[in-house]
């Protein structure tokens, strides 16, 4: 029990408790732009492809191969690729701030699939009744497939921000800062356990928190339809 109480008004509280800002603000902001990237872009695949609203097979097609591209990549390996832009932007390629541009960009084609697979799943009905009433393809994008979709949107950013949870503790590995970073400086690295045990405990009990809000928000979405 000393221990604990010892753990927790020491300097490895402060080392702990600055690694978790670090983790929350790296995945926020890489939540945000992840879904400014993968939104647009998953409507796109969704409107395009030859059952959609507006075909456009060779467009569709061109879309979709970046997308798996992008998605096949391993994170640290994309990580490695895009310092030079993270550099360009931020001023440095190490760091929190730096670590937000793979991470968007990571997550992004994630994004748009999700996106474009919950648009798809809409009831084909409810477009032919919105384009008898002569809706427009804007009105039925934005009025008709995004409203009825909202659930499984909000599922699909729910597991975006537990993937980029997990992806911001591997980029600790080169210098990411958050909690994989004091993971593995301060606690494999110096052989201090406890340290790496209290940031894998935060990171499963922020992987738990998110995923009940985004179940609890998507069922109540679900609710109201």
């Amino acid at each position: 029990m000393s221990a604990i109480v010892a753990f927790f008004t020491g300097k490895n509280f402060m080392l702990v408790l600055m690694a978790t800002l670090q983790t929350l603000e790296m995945t926020f902001l890489s939540t945000l732009l992840s879904v400014l990237l993968g939104f647009p872009l998953g409507v796109l695949l969704c409107v395009t492809n030859p059952l959609g609203i507006m075909p456009r097979p060779v467009l569709n097609q061109v879309l979709s191969r970046i997308v798996n591209v992008l998605r096949s990549f391993p994170f640290i390996i994309l990580m490695i690729i895009l310092m030079p832009l993270s550099r360009l932007i931020i001023g440095t390629s190490i760091g929190t701030e730096a670590t937000i541009i793979p991470l968007s960009i990571a997550a992004a084609p994630f994004v748009a699939r999700v996106i474009e697979t919950s648009l798809n799943e809409v009831d084909k009905g409810v477009i032919s009744a919105a384009r008898a009433m002569g809706s427009t393809n804007w009105q039925i994008i934005w009025k008709v497939l995004i409203p009825e979709s909202l659930p499984g949107i909000v599922s699909g950013i729910t597991l975006t921000i537990i993937n980029l949870i997990s992806y911001s503790a591997m980029a600790g590995a080169i210098g990411g800062g958050g909690l994989g970073d004091l993971a593995i400086r301060y606690g494999y690295q110096r052989f201090r356990p406890g340290i790496m045990i209290a940031a894998v405990i935060i990171i499963l009990v922020l992987v738990e928190i998110v995923q009940f809000l985004g179940t609890k928000l998507s069922n109540k979405l679900m609710s109201k339809r």
